[in-house]
């Protein structure tokens, strides 16, 4: 079964700078050195402490950005992105009643908007999947095949085939695949970025890693292969 899809080396990928975002969202922008929990900084941020927020946004920006970076596949359109869900964000929080976690709530805000922007665009993203998405070998066997020319040509062969496969899904569940594959998100997790129930992640995830072994296998992929 295709139960792992790994996430690219974060070195490869596009980085927000946190500091700048802050300093485009009103009252924003100061240094915070206290450190507090998540909840305690959500109550003073509902208080109009806007460090508090200021410091909530530090903390979880950089994996937000990452989250819209893989639905629109591009740098500028995943930092709007960012910068939509952020002032959202920081409107809605007087109505944020902490049923799931602030990075949980962020992260759908963040999601939904990048998928909309998606939509609205009319194309569908390129993923990219680091070697151990598409290939897992055994540890002990790493470093005797490290260096082999042919089973590092195959490694790409399934690792394109991977993504062309991922690209195949449904969206509803190429969403969920890669939620809980990709982001290593719970189930519950998922439910509540998404707004569906546990059984239907579940269902979703099923039939999605299904599809997968059979694209895989008909291309001639033991799906052992990428476990």
């Amino acid at each position: 079964m295709v139960e792992a899809v790994g996430e690219q080396d974060p070195k490869d990928e596009p980085r927000v700078d946190a500091v700048t975002t802050l300093g485009r969202l009103p009252g924003m922008g100061r240094s915070e050195s206290v450190v507090r929990t998540d909840a305690e900084l959500i109550r003073e941020a509902q208080a109009n402490d806007h460090s508090a927020f200021e410091t909530l946004v530090r903390r979880y920006a950089e994996r937000a950005f990452r989250a819209a970076y893989r639905v629109v596949r591009d740098q500028q359109a995943a930092e709007e992105v960012l910068q939509e869900a952020l002032i959202k964000a920081y409107r809605a929080l007087p109505r944020f009643e902490a049923r799931s976690s602030f990075y949980t709530w962020l992260y759908r805000i963040t999601v939904n908007l990048a998928l909309d922007r998606r939509r609205r665009a009319k194309r569908e993203p390129t993923l990219e999947w680091d070697d151990a998405i598409a290939h897992q070998v055994d540890p002990r066997a790493q470093v005797s095949v490290a260096h082999d020319p042919e089973i590092d040509l195959r490694r790409q062969e399934v690792r394109a085939l991977v993504a062309e496969g991922i690209q195949t899904l449904p969206d509803a569940q190429r969403e969920v695949l890669l939620l809980r594959e990709v982001d290593g998100l719970s189930y519950e997790e998922i439910a509540e970025s998404m707004g569906i129930s546990k059984g239907t992640v579940m269902s979703r995830l099923h039939y999605a890693r299904k599809k997968m072994i059979v694209f895989l296998a008909q291309r001639g992929v033991d799906p052992e292969d990428v476990i």
